[in-house]
């Protein structure tokens, strides 16, 4: 598939990036090859390959999955403005 300076031209104001004149023919021949070289990938013969997220067989290491309050209460709250019995203090804002 070809590319041309208006469909060149068109991208650009579809991705609203500044392509200047002069380097659109450019960019149409970059454009141009990149979609053969996807156009020859289609012409692989995947039938019965199983798609794959990487080319290793890795499992990432997993931590449990447990809830703590990181025991640092009395460093969080001395950063509140007002605190009361372990807790921040707001105004009250429902009346």
């Amino acid at each position: 598939m070809a590319l041309d300076k208006a469909t060149v031209a068109r991208i650009a104001a579809l991705a609203r990036i500044k392509v200047p004149e002069a380097e659109q023919e450019h960019l149409a021949g970059e454009l141009s090859q990149i979609l053969r070289w996807i156009e020859q990938l289609d012409e692989v013969d995947t039938e019965g390959v199983e798609p794959m997220s990487s080319v290793t067989a890795t499992r990432l290491p997993m931590r449990a999955d447990a809830v703590t309050d990181g025991n640092i209460r009395d460093k969080i709250l001395a950063n509140a403005p007002q605190a009361a019995h372990g807790f921040f203090a707001v105004p009250k804002v429902v009346e």
